[in-house]
């Protein structure tokens, strides 16, 4: 008997073993690609309405999220099954009503309203609905029947929905929307049952330091197509003759079929013009649908300080024709045309090093949540000029398309991070979804010259089991859907215990010196900076860039000597940073310092954080803390001698006109 038991027991623990084995092998499977998702443009053949505006909106009950698929809610008005409140659009509901139900609600919620499309639309054409952005999974239904789902928040997605309309009618529209992350969700999280005084509550914990802000968070379009009609564009730009010829290349992918015509008689004509609307490069493509412009004179783009006129864009005008030249469709898209280069010592636009000098940011705001929000957008980009900032990652997960474009026009570089933060627990399901994370970023944004550089992560547990293969697919993945810019993560865990920097092209690290370790010790900071990059460099031989750096600040607390969340330690602290950045510019290597945070953002409530995040160099409300004057004098001399621009006329304040006694002896350390 004792035999037996044992045996039995040793049968057991293989098979554990065995089970455990499986679950750690990890397979690089094919991800279903996106298709389309060109931003809604008027044309001559296509039109765009907005449903932005004020919806119904519902909250399920936390214990029983599936109820209104059950009772079929879609199929009829909200506001006839269940009491509705008005909801924004866009906008993260949590912030917008008083209750602490709604802005702490775990589980689905529920949006509708009612809208005309014109007879017009019924003749030869079709007709699309497109979201922004939904987080984090959305169901969307046209007059009760389900048109699309989509899972994965901060990331357009669209249907065609020419089948389900009532033309000349009214329609409905009612979106599911879930916000509950779990393991398996990028980026991830936990669902719990906790007891409270009065029953159960649902409780989503998460690690990321930001709140999970959820709803419709971007714009909804109507949009028309021709039944024939251009579907995606792939665009891609060079330099050549010392950066006097420009060369874009273009693939242009249809959809649809015209009557009694083959796909093979489909042609697509080009016209370049530049921002006097003078066409400066035409070309008609053979049937593959595929071709180069060459620019003569061309006007490069270049990131802003980096040239008298950063962000210079051409309109590209995309005619699809068919049998007897017949007129399809017409869309048009700006172009930025400009190369990059990286090696293991540099990144180079347009053949010039450079250095970046910017931010971490949020898309966070008061009320709105994450919502598009085109004031603040703007407000932010001029701080961004007004500071004398080059570039910003889109910590941590893709932004608006309006900002990318707002990018595009002003020059401002983008490091583009897909919704991977605190990644860990590397399974094949969060692979999967990881990679299709990253396949619908790169579709999404691959036509901004603003995006030099891909992030597949934010502080990833790259130490954990598995991390090493688990991040070598997605890195090898993004290379095979865009090999022209390079790929990085901002690694979090010592270069001794990392497992994934090997595989990327350019190393970012994150690193708290002087709060989360050895808290007020400013004397702490300058080498340990300088150690730890020289570390990375010598380890991977590739660029690096100190990607979070910053200490939590309350704005108007001032005490001397400086002491922790004061702005006094705050500027000090940048201050130690700037002397470490400084030794490490002189090592080619070294290529960018970007601030942790531009605003100050919301969290999950914590004793650790005063009403959310404070490490803004700006207030949430965008207004500057002391350190952003020391910041944007530091951003504008790097400007100066990186990029030869000129000082505004205001940087410096006057203070007084102090000239030497005749006695005095004085040397350029004076300065």
């Amino acid at each position: 008997m004792r035999i037996l038991t044992l045996s039995l027991i040793a049968m057991g623990v293989i098979g554990f073993c065995i089970h455990y084995a499986i679950a750690l092998v990890i397979l690089n499977k094919e991800i279903k690609p996106s298709v389309g998702m060109l931003y809604p443009r008027e044309s001559e053949t296509r039109e765009v309405r907005s449903l932005d505006g004020l919806w119904n909106f519902v909250k399920s009950d936390p214990t029983n999220p599936t109820q209104g698929v059950r009772d079929r809610w879609f199929a009829d008005d909200l506001s006839r099954v269940q009491e509705t409140i008005p909801m924004p659009v866009p906008a993260s509901y949590n912030d917008i009503t008083t209750e602490n139900e709604l802005r702490d609600h775990v589980g689905t919620v529920w949006y509708d309203r009612k809208f005309f499309v014109p007879r017009s639309w019924a003749d030869k054409q079709r007709v699309w609905l497109r979201f922004g952005s939904v987080h984090y999974e959305a169901f969307v239904y046209i007059n009760g029947e389900m048109v699309v789902r989509h899972e994965m928040g901060h990331l357009p997605f669209e249907a065609e929905i020419t089948n389900f309309l009532k033309f000349g009618e009214e329609n409905r529209i009612t979106v599911m929307c879930d916000n509950a992350l779990i393991q398996t969700t990028v980026p991830q999280g936990k669902i719990t049952e906790v007891s409270r005084d009065n029953g159960v509550a649902i409780v989503q914990t998460y690690s990321f330091d930001f709140f999970n802000y959820a709803g419709i968070h971007r714009s909804v379009h109507l949009y028309t197509t021709p039944l024939t009609y251009i579907e995606e564009m792939e665009i891609t730009t060079d330099l050549s003759k010392d950066n006097n010829v420009g060369l874009v290349y273009y693939k242009v992918k249809t959809n649809g079929t015209a009557a009694n015509e083959a796909e093979n008689n489909l042609y697509v004509r080009i016209q370049l013009r530049n921002k006097e609307g003078k066409i400066v490069a035409n070309e008609t493509s053979n049937s593959d649908l595929k071709g180069v412009l060459e620019v003569q004179k061309v006007m490069p783009w270049w990131p802003y300080l980096m040239h008298p006129e950063p962000g210079y864009l051409y309109q590209m005008e995309v005619f699809l024709h068919g049998v007897n030249n017949v007129l399809h469709d017409v869309y048009r898209i700006k172009v930025g045309i400009r190369t990059l280069r990286w090696n293991n010592t540099s990144f180079t636009i347009n053949s010039k090093p450079v250095y970046f000098r910017g931010f971490g940011r949020h898309e966070d705001s008061d009320i709105r949540g994450k919502g598009l929000d085109l004031a603040l957008m703007t407000r932010d980009f001029n701080l961004l000029k007004w500071i004398g900032a080059n570039a910003y990652r889109t910590s941590h997960y893709p932004y608006s398309e309006e900002s990318m474009q707002f990018a595009d026009e002003n020059g401002i570089m983008i490091i583009d991070e897909c919704p991977s933060v605190d990644t860990e627990n590397f399974k094949q399901e969060l692979l999967d979804k990881h990679k299709s994370s990253m396949e619908q970023l790169i579709h999404r944004d691959r036509n901004h010259p603003s995006v030099v550089m891909w992030s597949i992560a934010n502080e990833p547990r790259t130490n954990q089991l598995n991390a090493g293969s688990y991040f070598q697919y997605v890195a090898n993945y993004t290379r095979e859907l865009d090999p022209s810019r390079p790929v990085t993560a901002a690694i979090a865990v010592p270069s001794s215990d990392d497992k994934a920097a090997k595989y990327l092209d350019i190393i970012s690290f994150n690193r708290y010196n002087g709060w989360y370790s050895n808290s007020g010790r400013l004397d702490m900071i300058t080498k340990r900076v300088i150690d730890e990059a020289t570390t990375w460099f010598k380890k991977h031989n590739k660029p690096v860039i100190m990607s979070e750096y910053g200490a939590d600040t309350v704005e108007g607390l001032h005490l001397l000597p400086s002491y922790v969340w004061s702005e006094e330690y705050q500027t000090e602290l940048f201050s130690r940073h700037f002397r470490a950045f400084d030794t490490l510019r002189k090592e080619s290597w070294f290529i960018g310092e970007f601030v942790w945070n531009f605003a100050d953002f919301k969290t999950a409530q914590t004793v650790t954080r005063v009403g959310g995040n404070k490490k803004g160099i700006f207030t949430r409300n965008r207004q500057p803390k002391a350190v952003a004057h020391l910041l944007r004098q530091r951003y504008f001399a790097l400007g100066r001698e990186v990029d030869q621009c000129n000082f505004p006329e205001d940087l410096f304040t006057y203070i007084a006109d102090v000239r030497p006694s005749r006695n005095a002896k004085h040397d350029t350390t004076d300065l």
